[in-house]
């Protein structure tokens, strides 16, 4: 039973690791190391078996490493890259491409520009192109997000002049 089931389960991973070393052939070459060197007899290789096996034993790795290399967003963790203390001065700063991709309005909402909207432009209709240059604000929790990653300089009102965005800046009349 036990025998049929380890026949049955390396039967499934066999494919998988034909093409992990197709896509990730760091992980299945065996270093040059791992093959027992020509001037030791056999003889003399039985004799050191254990200490062979421990230092030339090839690497295996587990499922959960094989199938990681094919996907790796389930190892990578998303991060911010938000400097909580500088090195310089020991503040805390802003994350750039927050502050360069979104505007504050003064009432605490964001703007952004739609997903997508410079990319493969050529096989988009007229109408499409016109939605994805809208602006549209970010919902509560990307702002409460936003807010987090950017200082109190970002959150501060500012007065342009023929600011487009005047009459978005305060929540009125809701």
């Amino acid at each position: 039973m036990a025998v049929a089931i380890v026949r049955k389960v390396s039967g499934l991973l066999r494919p998988l690791s034909v093409s992990l070393c197709s896509r990730a052939p760091g992980l299945c070459q065996r270093p040059a190391f791992s093959q027992l060197p020509s001037l030791v007899s056999p003889a003399t290789a039985a004799n050191r078996a254990p200490l062979w096996a421990a230092v030339y034993a090839p690497t295996r790795y587990s499922i959960l490493q094989r199938a990681s290399a094919l996907i790796p967003s389930l190892i990578q963790q998303p991060s911010r890259s938000l400097t909580y203390y500088s090195l310089k001065k020991g503040k805390r700063k802003s994350v750039k491409s927050v502050t360069e991709r979104f505007l504050r309005l003064h009432c605490g909402l964001w703007l952004r520009r739609k997903a997508g909207y410079k990319k493969k432009l050529w096989k988009k209709k007229p109408a499409r192109k016109k939605r994805l240059r809208e602006h549209v604000f970010c919902n509560k929790t990307q702002s409460k997000l936003l807010d987090k990653m950017t200082t109190s300089f970002w959150k501060r009102r500012n007065w342009y002049v023929n600011d487009p965005y005047l009459k978005y800046h305060d929540r009125v009349n809701l």
